[in-house]
């Protein structure tokens, strides 16, 4: 992105990485853009990234040891819990988004690409900020008391894992590990909330979330890795370097291996099998 696109992104109250043409800029009052920047509504990826760990859980949980002649409907998960993680998860990846923002600001206002964002840029307050990270937690909570103890009980546990994960780029070269340990724990969630504990099949599914996430977001990484080799934020962008091609072929193939085993314990329809396939392809 060239410094013209980035200063006018800037000037019309938008941060430098900002889509063009997003609903957002189109339909909000202007004074609503830093917080929905904060909880990155202009960038819908990283909620879906959030969910889908949470919908592949649920659907293998509600498939899971069929017993002969059960109709196809009673194998599909339950639309209400859907639509439960599908809230659960822009609530939350928004919260998340705004607590890393705060944690990160002395980071963001030395990157080029995150400057412009509402907290160094000044279009925020940190009091604000705080105010609209509790209010959408409490919206992540709603949707947690819907299921039962165990799950609630296991979503916050959760948060120990969101709470560390900003620091972790200044202390190791794995943050994407325990950006793993958290975006993948909707895989833990969708098995507690069908069954009432965790079991292999969830726990097989967990680890190979986490191993997806640290290759997808290691490819995230390397488009500021200059930038954090000037301000000392460590990735395994950076610790993979240019070996970083045989590091997600691994990450990948074992992403899909603990997949398939996942399924397989669970004795999944051959229907899931087909898709981890197609999915593998892809």
């Amino acid at each position: 992105m060239g410094m013209e696109t980035i200063q006018s992104k800037a000037a019309q109250g938008r941060v430098a990485d900002a889509p063009n043409g997003h609903w957002v800029y189109r339909v909000l009052p202007r004074s609503i853009w830093p917080y929905a920047q904060l909880a990155r509504w202009d960038r819908p990826i990283g909620w879906q990234l959030l969910l889908w760990p949470c919908w592949w859980s649920a659907a293998l949980a509600a498939s899971a040891y069929p017993r002969p002649g059960d109709p196809l409907l009673s194998l599909l998960p339950a639309p209400l819990y859907l639509v439960l993680f599908l809230v659960g998860a822009i609530a939350m990846r928004g919260a998340g988004c705004t607590y890393n923002d705060l944690v990160d600001e002395d980071i963001d206002s030395q990157v080029e690409r995150t400057r412009s964002r509402p907290l160094p840029s000044g279009k925020a307050t940190r009091r604000r900020a705080w105010l609209f990270l509790v209010l959408q937690a409490l919206v992540g909570l709603v949707v947690l008391i819907q299921f039962n103890s165990f799950a609630v009980l296991l979503g916050i546990c959760s948060l120990a894992v969101i709470a560390i994960y900003p620091f972790m780029k200044r202390i190791t070269n794995w943050p994407q590990l325990v950006l793993g340990l958290a975006f993948s724990w909707g895989a833990l969630m969708g098995w507690a909330v069908e069954f009432d504990d965790l079991d292999g099949p969830a726990v097989m599914l967990y680890i190979g979330s986490i191993l997806w996430v640290i290759g997808y977001d290691t490819i995230y990484a390397h488009q500021d890795k200059e930038d954090d080799a000037i301000v000392g934020v460590r990735s395994t962008a950076r610790l993979f370097g240019d070996n970083t091609k045989a590091w997600l072929a691994g990450l990948y193939g074992g992403a899909l291996i603990c997949f398939a085993i996942a399924f397989a314990s669970a004795q999944a329809p051959v229907v899931a099998l087909a898709g981890l396939i197609a999915a593998g392809a892809h």
